[in-house]
């Protein structure tokens, strides 16, 4: 296959976005929006095709099945961004000189984007949605895993760039294997950042080998802190909604670290694991109370590799710390900087969590569920930054612009 002809299109189709009116755009996400839940009967069907194909048991099949309520949630993602306002021409900053040069900062399209993605169909949609109404073309990569999903999708949206009479370059899907990987990791000159979504070991692949920009989207390994001024009831909804909600998402809690003076407490805050059946791994201290409380099939001792995993499983770590400073240090030892939880009753254990613990999101008495671009507003997001330059946290319409400098003059020279 000639990648260089792909890459080269979607370049040049990337200069008509720039003549689409945003009326134009948003139009076109909502008939996307409508033709998904219309076409739900035949996204199913090739969604099933990469089911058979898959274990049922393991963990990346939950992110890759999708459901008449899933595409109806990704419909109204879409139609929540056509309702967001466009983030380009906007002026950031501007200026007059005193030799009357008027400088102004504007945000622009990034240009074209790669993402590099394993088993979630619904990050094709995303992806289209969000660059198309920022003015980036898009090139996608999805695993094999996905592959008859991906297809599907692509195919509807490129029927509904037909309809709206746009370059259907604009977005593209390769084929799943490691060939188009590589090339893509190496389409200097044509793409303008590459953005992985996935495993840790895909996102490590990707910077190491890559030879474009990459903003990475990290492993979510969370941790959520029980203090010992914990209100218990709230800490037990709290606890289980972040790990049971969705395993399989980077936002599932992965360690519960609790202070020694609510270990008396702890099985009642972690009883609710065990109905969806949450293999724990406790440290030895939290193993000696939870010993006949909690299902015995649901319990093991903790090793070394039970701390710093992400687990994308029904399974996480229980630590058990003597003070605040100790939770504090785990968390920083083994965070993977995405999100990190504290629930307490203590203002000043609270609010020095919030400042001193280092996470693209950190969360006071709530569930780390919510780290996900729908959920903070932004309609939808690209993927989860967890690196400090250029955008950090769910990435969604503004993470994906640049700007540029304008600068208008009447006839000034330097000097």
């Amino acid at each position: 296959m000639q990648y260089q002809d792909i890459f080269s299109r979607v370049k040049d189709a990337s200069r008509d976005l720039t003549k689409l009116n945003e009326n134009t755009i948003n139009c076109l996400l909502s008939f996307l929006a409508d033709e998904a839940e219309k076409q739900t009967a035949f996204i199913l069907a090739e969604n099933q095709k990469d089911l058979d194909q898959m274990d049922l048991q393991n963990p990346k099949y939950d992110r890759l099945k999708l459901t008449a309520d899933r595409i109806k949630g990704i419909a109204v993602d879409i139609r929540n961004v056509a309702k967001l306002e466009s983030p380009l021409g906007k002026i950031l900053d501007q200026k007059e000189l005193p030799n009357g040069l008027k400088i102004s900062k504007v945000s622009v399209p990034l240009g074209v984007i790669g993402i590099i993605y394993e088993a979630r169909p619904n990050v094709t949609f995303d992806v289209f949605s969000l660059c198309i109404k920022s003015g980036n073309a898009c090139i996608l990569k999805g695993g094999s895993d996905a592959k008859f999903s991906n297809e599907a999708i692509i195919t509807i949206i490129k029927n509904v760039l037909k309809h709206f009479d746009i370059n259907t370059s604009v977005a593209e899907l390769l084929p799943a294997d490691r060939e188009a990987t590589h090339e893509l990791l190496t389409a200097r000159g044509y793409v303008d950042v590459l953005i992985p979504r996935g495993s840790q070991s895909l996102i490590n692949y990707v910077a190491d080998n890559a030879k474009i920009p990459v903003i990475e989207t990290g492993a979510g390994i969370v941790h959520t802190y029980l203090d010992e001024t914990a209100d218990l009831v709230n800490a037990a909804e709290i606890i289980n909604n972040a790990k049971t909600r969705r395993v399989s998402v980077c936002n599932s809690l992965d360690c519960v670290v609790v202070h020694k003076n609510q270990l008396s407490h702890l099985a009642e805050v972690l009883a609710p694991l065990a109905k969806s059946n949450v293999i724990l791994y406790a440290d030895e201290a939290s193993y000696k109370v939870l010993d006949g409380k909690y299902p015995s099939e649901l319990l093991q001792p903790a090793t070394e590799e039970s701390f710093g995993t992400e687990f994308l499983d029904y399974k996480m770590a229980v630590k058990t710390v003597d003070n605040f400073e100790d939770a504090l240090t785990h968390i920083y030892k083994f965070s993977s900087k995405h999100s990190e939880a504290i629930i307490s009753n203590d203002a000043a254990h609270i609010e020095r969590f919030l400042n001193e613990v280092d996470a693209a999101a950190v969360y006071a008495n709530t569930s780390t569920a919510f780290t996900d671009g729908a959920q903070f507003g932004l309609g939808a997001e690209i993927g989860i930054s967890t690196q400090k330059l250029h955008a950090r946290g769910p990435m969604a319409l503004a993470e994906i612009c640049s700007y540029k400098w304008v600068v208008k003059g009447d006839g000034q020279v330097r000097k």
